[in-house]
């Protein structure tokens, strides 16, 4: 009798070791992830490349919801749903991560980076990793990457610019960040905050001048219907984070974090290369449709430039610009 009570503890002993990691290891995590591109444009694109490789190195165990144009909400709703631990992500910006942690905002003011070797070496910086160290601690956002980069941010309008006097008066759309709108203030133009899906009516009905996006969106919003010009300015470099719940993500099994984090930094380097390689196809296309571009050489850079310190000054960020350009030899 004792003998059969031993052998069936033994067996049950032996069912709850194989139990419990059977149960975690069918789990299903699910991320839903929301951007407010177009499904056009080619980060789209990028993002369904991303949810189906971690979905099949992690054999169904994590799966990624990619939803564009907004559809789970905007912006700033989801980084607070994010903040409260919600397994959802949002695509978004330095100058939104700003709200948080001012200092980071420096990643997106005018002129701070000006090619994608430089955002890599930014990735290096102990400065950087402190940053998103506090992100993840304090606010509670993982930053799973920012090795996306949209590309150059142009002024687009119904008149040639070719200095900062000439966006005197034109009210240009930002997103509704002191970082976005103190930068575009700087440069020249009176900004005025506006959710990204309300652009196309708000340039139809004239409450808008312009804007200031880069080459790749112009064909998922149509703005060559509502537009004239693309005024390449160059004036920031677009440094996008792909961002989700820390709590969220110190849920996830170590290997899926691992796997999670490496996809999204392969995905953001592959869409960084289309981006760029389709700019071309756009300028043909939009071209065709009537816009009219007045190149870099045609613009008086420096005077833009000189104007974009201020917004540094303003935003109480030039010591921090001025320490990562050393690092970054840029002086």
């Amino acid at each position: 009798m004792k003998s059969f009570k031993r052998f069936l503890m033994l067996a049950s002993l032996i069912i709850l070791l194989f139990a419990v990691p059977l149960s975690a290891q069918t789990r299903q995590f699910v991320l839903k992830f929301n951007h407010v591109l177009s499904p056009l444009d080619p980060y789209h694109e990028g993002f369904l490349k991303w949810a189906k490789a971690v979905e099949e190195r992690t054999k169904g165990g994590l799966k990624i919801e990619v939803y564009h144009s907004a559809q789970l909400g905007v912006e700033e709703d989801i980084l607070e749903q994010i903040r409260q631990g919600a397994n959802v992500g949002q695509n978004t910006d330095a100058a939104r991560m700003a709200m948080y942690l001012p200092e980071i905002g420096v990643m997106n003011c005018p002129y701070f980076v000006d090619s994608p070797e430089e955002v890599a070496k930014l990735k290096k910086m102990p400065t950087v990793h402190n940053w998103l160290k506090t992100l993840e601690e304090k606010y509670g956002f993982k930053v799973l990457s920012f090795t996306w980069i949209q590309g150059f941010r142009h002024f687009m309008t119904n008149k040639p610019i070719k200095k900062p006097e000439d966006l005197k008066g034109l009210r240009i759309r930002t997103p509704g960040t002191p970082v976005w709108q103190e930068s575009i203030r700087a440069l020249g133009a009176t900004p005025v905050a506006l959710a990204f899906g309300d652009v196309y009516p708000a340039l139809q009905q004239k409450a808008i001048d312009g804007v200031e996006l880069v080459y790749n969106n112009i064909p998922g919003m149509r703005l060559y219907e509502v537009l004239k010009y693309v005024n390449e300015t160059r004036h920031i470099l677009l440094i996008n984070f792909e961002v989700v719940s820390a709590k969220w993500f110190r849920s996830l099994p170590p290997t899926y974090q691992k796997i999670l984090e490496e996809e999204c930094d392969k995905a953001g380097l592959e869409t960084t290369k289309v981006v760029f390689q389709r700019e071309e196809e756009v300028k043909k296309l939009i071209q065709e449709k009537g816009m009219v571009i007045v190149p870099t050489k045609d613009i008086d850079l420096e005077a833009f430039k000189k104007a974009g310190e201020k917004a540094y000054e303003v935003l109480k960020v030039k010591e921090v610009k001025d320490r990562i350009w050393k690092e970054l030899r840029k002086k």
